[in-house]
């Protein structure tokens, strides 16, 4: 386990979690975009957004992996299995808190359930578990999660 195996495990894995949400959108199972979620954080312009997102997703998702690596230290064992149970936990918190309640407390261009009609265009709030963006969003989102966790492991244990 070393950290070089943590940024290629982070890497492949959050590339593989955002293709899976990126398909699960075009199949329709979800209206959840993350990246144009994060982009418009910083500015208004979509496209500009969407770029903006995917780079800060993946940024997100190097920070993730050294979270992940750190507790693979802590508890002296890395592995596919640990990862996966790992993603399960960050998967459940993400379409719990993470998203649901502390995005829209920072998000200045996210309605809330409190947010009456603006002069501007809000993004939709995602809601309960996320269910705003469709209701196969949460099993998404976690399976997604649980794969990002699994490469994470995965490469963590292979990269000795």
């Amino acid at each position: 386990m070393n950290p070089a195996g943590i940024a290629a495990g982070g890497f492949i894995g959050t590339l593989v979690l955002t293709t899976a949400l990126r398909a699960a959108s075009a199949l329709s199972l979800t209206r959840m975009d993350l990246p144009f979620l994060l982009g418009t954080v910083v500015t208004v312009d979509r496209t500009r957004a969407k770029a903006l997102g995917y780079l800060m997703h993946f940024v997100n998702g190097q920070i993730f992996a050294f979270v992940y690596y750190a507790v693979f230290l802590a508890i002296h064992h890395a592995g596919w299995w640990w990862g996966a149970l790992f993603g399960l936990i960050h998967g459940l918190f993400a379409v719990t808190a993470l998203v649901n309640t502390l995005l829209p407390l920072v998000h200045p261009r996210m309605g809330s359930a409190l947010t009456s009609a603006p002069d501007v265009a809000l993004l939709e709030p995602p809601g309960f578990l996320m269910l705003n963006y469709g209701p196969s969003t949460p099993i998404v989102s976690v399976v997604a999660h649980i794969a990002y966790g699994a490469l994470i492991g995965g490469f963590a244990s292979l990269a000795g």
